[in-house]
């Protein structure tokens, strides 16, 4: 993700830069490297992790609590023992 992407991410949701900060749990000065792409002269790469998120929020999972109680096993690698 290019720091022209990050901020178009925040925009086509309508979020002030506060605002996907608080929605990412990051630092509203964090949202600003990453929209301009460096830190002090140094380039700053968005995580892996705040992309997903990023995914995540945009398909409208502003928050994660793992999987639901009644479908734990169904499918997961733990249950899928050789």
């Amino acid at each position: 993700m290019k720091p022209s992407d990050f901020k178009r991410w925040r925009k086509s949701l309508g979020f002030s830069q506060k605002e996907a900060a608080e929605a990412l749990g990051l630092k509203r000065r964090v949202v600003q490297y990453y929209e301009k792409g460096d830190r002090d002269g140094k380039k700053v790469e968005i995580p892996k992790t705040v992309r997903l998120a990023c995914f995540a929020i945009s398909n409208g999972c502003p928050d994660y609590h793992g999987p639901d109680s009644d479908k734990v096993g169904e499918g997961s690698v733990s249950s899928q023992k050789s």
